[in-house]
C-alpha cells in the first residue's frame, strides 16, 4: 500500500510540473505541507521526491527544499515510431494540435518528397502542416506528405486528433517502420512566425520516410522541434498500443 502511495504522489507532482503549475526555479511545497496534503508519512513523501529528483525534474537544496529544474523539454522518442498524441498521453501532458494546411499537391511540385518516396511527377500527395502545442506553447511544427494511392483523404478533424489512429483503425494500414535523419537548422521566416522569437533560433529537424509492412514507402514527414527543447533516444518500428 505504501508503494502505491508514493508512486501516486510522484505521478501527481510530475503532472503538475508538466502542466506548469510548478515552474522552473519554483519550490515545491515543503515536506511538511506534502505530508498534510496527501495524508502520507514523511518516508512516503521522501520516496516520491527521490523519484522526481532521479527524473531530473527537481533538485533538493539544503535550506530551500525541492526546487523545480525541469524546463518543459518535449521528450520525443527518436527510435520509436509513435504519434505525437501517444507521446503526450503517455507523459500526461495537456496538448493540442492546430491544422495550418490540408491540401492536395502533385509530386512534381515537391521534388525532394518525390525522390524520397520514389514516385512519379503525376502522383498526388496529401500535404498536411500542423503545430503541436503543449500548455498553449508551440513545441513542434509537423509537415506530412501521404500518397493518395494509399491514403485517399485526411479530414481536418482526423489531422487534429491522430492521423496514425485513423490510418490503422479505419483504413487498416499496417505501419511498420521508418528511416530518420536529424539536422540542426536556423529559423526561416516560417519558424519565426510559428515559434516566435526564440533564442537560439534553431530547430532540431527530423526527416522521416515511413513504410508499410510490405516495405512500401507511403509517408514523408518533416518534424521541426525547438533545438533547446529536443531530446532523442536510436530502424524505428511501429509499436501497437
Amino acid at each position: 500500500m505504501a508503494t502505491q502511495k508514493f508512486i501516486t504522489i510522484y505521478e501527481q507532482l510530475k503532472q503538475r510540473i508538466h502542466e506548469g503549475e510548478y515552474t522552473y526555479g519554483q519550490q515545491l511545497p515543503s515536506e511538511h505541507e506534502l505530508l498534510t496534503l496527501y495524508g502520507a508519512s514523511r518516508e512516503t513523501v521522501r520516496k516520491a521526491l527521490d523519484l522526481l529528483a532521479n527524473d531530473g525534474m527537481i533538485q533538493k537544496i539544503r535550506g530551500k527544499g525541492s526546487v523545480v529544474i525541469d524546463q518543459g523539454i518535449t521528450e520525443f522518442p527518436f527510435s520509436e515510431l509513435i504519434s505525437f498524441k501517444e507521446v503526450q498521453e503517455e507523459l500526461g501532458l495537456k496538448h493540442e494540435t492546430e491544422v495550418l494546411i490540408n491540401e492536395l499537391v502533385k509530386a512534381s511540385s515537391v521534388l525532394h518528397v518525390k525522390k524520397q518516396l520514389n514516385i512519379s511527377n503525376d502522383d498526388v500527395l496529401i500535404h498536411v502542416v500542423r503545430t503541436r502545442n503543449v500548455n498553449q506553447k508551440v513545441k513542434i511544427l509537423d509537415e506530412d506528405y501521404f500518397l493518395t494511392s494509399i491514403v485517399s483523404n485526411i479530414s481536418d478533424s482526423v489531422a487534429k486528433d491522430s492521423i496514425y489512429h485513423y490510418l490503422e483503425t479505419q483504413l487498416g494500414l499496417d505501419i511498420s517502420y521508418s528511416s530518420k535523419s536529424i539536422t540542426f537548422e536556423p529559423f526561416t521566416e516560417r519558424e519565426y512566425n510559428v515559434f516566435g522569437k526564440i533564442q537560439p533560433p534553431y530547430t532540431a529537424t527530423v526527416r522521416s520516410v515511413v513504410y508499410l509492412k510490405n516495405t512500401m514507402p507511403f509517408q514523408y514527414n518533416v518534424s521541426k522541434h525547438l533545438a533547446t527543447e529536443f531530446k532523442f533516444q536510436e530502424f524505428s518500428r511501429r509499436h501497437k498500443l
